[in-house]
């Protein structure tokens, strides 16, 4: 069997200014906009991300498209998944996707990753301001496989498992049915298509709680690295520089280092392809708002996750089934790419070569499992005291609720702190009284 692995980049195609964002956002606006706006928000922080040698391309232009290719082929990236923007037969953003297949260039592997949530003002995922809504049903189910057999998942080029072409979900919650739209979606494609699917569930936190692929999903495919916001991790504090920002506009700031050891020290969800990320920073995107950052973000911390990726073992029995995902290859305004910008240049772009060539000349190391279990206990020793100080806290609001609550007597509430006493630090015990005697004492 070839142990080889297709490192996969996760690809944006938002950087060319189409008729919707001229609409929402102003004429000529791409993802250009918001990166070149941004600003460093605390000391020491890396804004803007702008890009070096490949300049502010436009992914109109074949040029631009054939030099991502070219680049990532040299870096022994295997092919790109392309987020595909799909509203009951209406598309957005789907021009450098529609040029690929049209003209057969580049000639480089490709895959589809259905981008299925609405589509929004705010950037954050809240979606309190929609601009194009997703709607599900049984006609458009129909609809949607066909022009995707029809016009994409024929291509020579695509991506495939057993011949079976690789259609990624972003977000399977949203789905009324799932399990009965994938039940559709196969029918066309077999039946009128002679296809058949291969179909991944993107899990994440937020996707449904389940330890294999849901029913309908052939596997999964992890996504990074939104999931340190569950990891228990400390936050890192950061020195704001500026004096205007308010408590609620604070960045949620994390240690890059430390959350590679924490998804390195993890076990692996069987039939779920792994994936990393070269970090995050989507201030760009979140201007006077708070947003998710981190330190330590280096091409050195990225190469060995990504080394520890491909020595993941999923579960997998097809030597066809051998993805590894990277999130992502051109995330610009999430401070989220390998692309070369003005302060690393090609570093990421070499780390990730290194580490799959170290992968694929020697394998493992022998000392694998014990690396992750060194890791692991690593982990616990930091996150330990973050969750006994978050458990602390909840036992403190919990009691300070209680005394603010006017269908507890005072009484009530006075047994309750005094059974938490053993669980908190005695400066917040005493506060606690002291908040008892003036809201029930003083202020009545």
């Amino acid at each position: 069997m070839n142990n080889n692995k297709r490192v996969i980049a996760i690809h944006l195609p938002q950087f060319h200014p189409f008729k919707e964002n001229d609409e929402w956002w102003g004429k000529g606006f791409t993802e250009w906009t918001n990166v070149t706006k941004a600003r460093p928000r605390y000391e020491g922080h890396y804004q803007p991300h702008l890009p070096s040698d490949t300049g502010f391309y436009d992914l109109r232009l074949p040029e631009a498209r054939q030099m991502q290719a070219d680049l990532a082929k040299e870096y022994g990236i295997y092919g790109f998944c392309y987020y595909h923007y799909w509203f009951n037969g209406k598309q957005l953003m789907e021009r450098p996707v529609n040029d690929i297949l049209a003209s057969g260039e580049p000639d480089f592997p490709f895959m589809l990753c259905w981008a299925n949530e609405n589509w929004a003002r705010n950037w954050d995922g809240g979606f309190t301001n929609v601009l194009m809504k997703q709607e599900y049903s049984h006609e458009d189910d129909i609809e949607h496989m066909r022009w995707l057999c029809k016009n994409v998942f024929s291509d020579k080029r695509y991506i495939r498992i057993s011949g079976k072409p690789v259609f990624a979900v972003y977000r399977i919650a949203l789905f009324p049915d799932f399990r009965n739209t994938t039940a559709i979606w196969r029918k066309v494609a077999k039946e009128e298509f002679n296809m058949e699917l291969y179909l991944l569930e993107v899990m994440f936190p937020g996707s449904p709680a389940h330890s294999t692929p849901t029913e309908g999903c052939d596997a999964a495919m992890d996504f990074q690295p939104i999931g340190v916001m569950i990891s228990g991790l400390p936050q890192v504090n950061v020195k704001s520089i500026d004096p205007q920002e308010t408590e609620k506009d604070r960045p949620t700031v994390y240690n890059y280092s430390d959350y590679v050891d924490y998804c390195c020290a993890q076990e692996q969800t069987k039939r779920c392809y792994p994936c990393v990320s070269p970090g995050f920073d989507n201030s760009p995107r979140r201007v006077g708002r708070t947003f998710l950052s981190f330190t330590e973000q280096t091409p050195d911390n990225f190469g060995r996750w990504l080394f520890d990726a491909l020595c993941r073992k999923t579960g997998f029995t097809d030597s066809d089934e051998n993805l590894v995902f990277i999130n992502a290859w051109n995330e610009w305004a999430e401070g989220n790419h390998i692309e070369p910008d003005q302060k690393w240049g090609h570093a990421y772009l070499k780390a990730t070569k290194e580490a799959i060539e170290k992968y694929n000349k020697n394998g493992c190391p022998n000392n694998y499992d014990a690396q992750k279990k060194e890791k692991y206990e690593r982990i616990v020793r930091i996150i330990s005291p973050e969750k006994d100080k978050l458990q602390k806290k909840s036992i403190y609001n919990g009691c300070k609720n209680a005394i603010k609550n006017k269908n507890i007597t005072s009484s009530q509430a006075y047994n309750i702190i005094k059974e938490a006493k053993e669980k908190l630090p005695r400066g917040m015990y005493c506060k606690l009284i002291y908040k008892l005697l003036f809201y029930r004492l003083f202020r009545h």
